[in-house]
């Protein structure tokens, strides 16, 4: 007996379920893991589809199915899924993106206050750790140093963890969550959750504690790593907390105040890139033809680098979205990557790609960008637009709107102006905004 004899009325108990119990405990209660890349959408909520699908075995067959017990994915719980009648979102169901920020959780850990987090900084943040050396290896089960070296392909990453009394928080975190790293009232540097696992003595090798000190017990490794300098109240605006929050401790914020963080930030996760089937997971191997050769060699493609967080493109849409009222700003994943912004307003959908600088490759990265996203908006767009600090020469904004694309660019602290492209031009290249990316 197996997932296919899960029937809709199974379903649908176990959806009130995880209603009523709320999705965390409902999680941590049968062993599974929040979803990544297929959701439940139903009556205007997400649901996790592996979870609900192993619970509601339990309605038909009399137990529940576990983790281990089955594969999700494309080839599995969404077939089943959609035969009775659910709607499912991810990256390969041909439905809408799916709103991969919604589980994605965001941590605020202190980690520069002391001279002792700020050795520890230095340590295994400031510079990668070589794992793969049998000081770090050792310590490490068989499980956690593969999984270590799936994420990290060349043998080396940035950790960083929490001690035991963090437990209940930490369980609750999972790859490609984010996390700020916070001290001296500021966000001093941003890194995605790669690898995580408990293993106080791995922790011990790379942070020994002090006499009678305490050892720290989860560790993370981190995909991407980058150095920030947001102030407390920029962050605070964004989370809703009051402008003179300190953040005292460890913080593990998830739904909407997480994606109201990393959205706001303009963070861009590689495993939020990979749901969407942007990029390719690390350790994507290849046949290449060697050249001037007769013989061919196996190679592992490293993935390309992606850029974690942008402080002048984030600083301007923050002072951007200020501005706007009556109006909905949000972003999605696609093949193509992740927008900037996307807007829903009393005038429609319009997309918005935000650069830091006016020169002419901004400017044509911006105008390529925007075509690309709007083939995957979830929802007709009415206007293309590319923000930027300042005016645009005239050959740039003439580039943009024979594209039929708006430029807004900021005049004053909090204030913008937007110069739309012709109307005609516009209406011409709606045709194109408007076709949509045939389902794979």
């Amino acid at each position: 007996m197996g997932i296919s004899d899960v029937t809709r009325d199974a379903v649908l108990q176990t959806l009130a379920e995880y209603d009523d119990r709320g999705g965390e405990v409902f999680l941590a209660e049968y062993g599974f893991k929040p979803a990544r890349r297929y959701l439940i959408l139903h009556d205007g909520r997400r649901y996790d589809s592996k979870a609900i699908i192993g619970v509601a075995h339990r309605h038909v067959n009399g137990h529940v199915l576990k983790s281990g017990d089955f594969s999700g994915g494309a080839a599995t719980i969404v077939p089943v899924l959609t035969r009775l009648g659910f709607h499912v979102e991810g990256p390969r169901t041909g439905k809408a993106p799916a709103d991969s920020s919604l589980v994605t959780r965001l941590l605020v850990s202190p980690a520069f206050g002391s001279a002792e987090s700020r050795r520890h900084w230095r340590d295994t943040l400031d510079q990668p750790v070589p794992f793969t050396e049998p000081q770090y290896a050792e310590p490490l089960t068989d499980d956690q140093l593969d999984r270590l070296k799936e994420l990290h392909p060349d043998g080396q990453a940035r950790f960083w963890g929490a001690t035991s009394g963090h437990d209940g928080k930490m369980a609750r975190v999972s790859t490609g969550d984010v996390v700020l790293f916070t001290g001296k009232n500021h966000v001093r540097a941003i890194g995605e959750i790669g690898a995580i696992f408990r293993n106080r003595t791995f922790a011990d090798v790379m942070w020994p504690p002090k006499q009678g000190g305490e050892s720290w017990h989860t560790v993370y490794s981190l995909r991407q790593f980058g150095t920030a300098e947001i102030p407390y109240a920029t962050l605070s605006a964004l989370l809703g907390y009051k402008p003179n929050f300190q953040y005292p401790g460890q913080l593990v914020l998830s739904g909407e105040q997480a994606r109201a963080g990393i959205d706001g930030l303009l963070i861009t996760t590689r495993t939020a890139l990979e749901d969407a089937g942007a990029v390719a997971p690390p350790g994507t191997v290849r046949e290449l033809p060697v050249e001037r050769q007769h013989t061919r060699s196996t190679t592992v493609e490293r993935a390309a680098q992606q850029v974690l967080f942008n402080r002048d493109e984030s600083a301007l849409v923050i002072e951007f979205c200020g501005t706007l009222t009556d109006t909905t700003a949000k972003r999605f994943a696609s093949a193509a990557g992740i927008c900037d912004i996307f807007l829903n307003g009393p005038e429609g959908y319009e997309l918005i790609e935000a650069k830091s600088r006016v020169e002419r490759s901004y400017v044509r990265e911006a105008l390529a960008q925007l075509l690309d996203y709007a083939r995957y908006a979830p929802g007709v767009v009415g206007r293309l637009t590319a923000l930027f600090p300042q005016p645009l020469g005239p050959e740039e904004l003439q580039l943009l709107h024979h594209y039929g694309i708006d430029v807004i660019h900021r005049v004053a602290p909090g204030a913008f102006e937007r110069l739309p492209a012709p109307d005609r031009a516009r209406e011409q290249m709606r045709i194109m905004w408007e076709s949509r990316e045939p389902s794979p």
